[in-house]
């Protein structure tokens, strides 16, 4: 039996530097949506500012990556498995990526990427 998918709650925007105020602001401001500001919140290695923004049903997290020249869009699946969805996506030439971004301890999680290279996180839902 095929573990199952399904999108999760979370997408993340990582912006560069110059952008990230402008991109606040484009939510909050011109869209007129509530932006909480999430940094003290204990947020990612390598992310040094972050918002977010419910965004309907998903949360919208908006990290400030001083290294990065453009926005990238990071997404979030749930599996009922980790172990058997790891297995599956290797069966279909999908490997793990952890080095994109450190996990936090204790999650089981994996990263891949999409074909044109989309990261998503797959974790169970707990």
């Amino acid at each position: 039996m095929n573990p199952q998918f399904r999108g999760g709650q979370n997408i993340a925007m990582k912006l560069p530097k110059a952008k990230f105020e402008e991109t606040v602001a484009f939510y909050r401001d011109t869209l007129g949506m509530e932006v909480v500001d999430e940094s003290a919140a204990g947020i990612a290695s390598g992310v040094q500012q972050c918002a977010s923004v419910q965004f309907g049903p998903v949360k919208l997290w908006l990290d400030r990556v001083d290294n990065y020249a453009s926005a990238e869009l990071w997404l979030e699946l749930f599996t009922d498995d980790v172990e058997q969805a790891t297995g599956h996506l290797a069966e279909h030439g999908v490997e793990p990526q952890d080095e994109l971004e450190p996990l936090p301890t204790g999650l089981k999680a994996h990263w891949i990427t999409n074909p044109v290279g989309i990261p998503h996180l797959v974790r169970r839902a707990d």
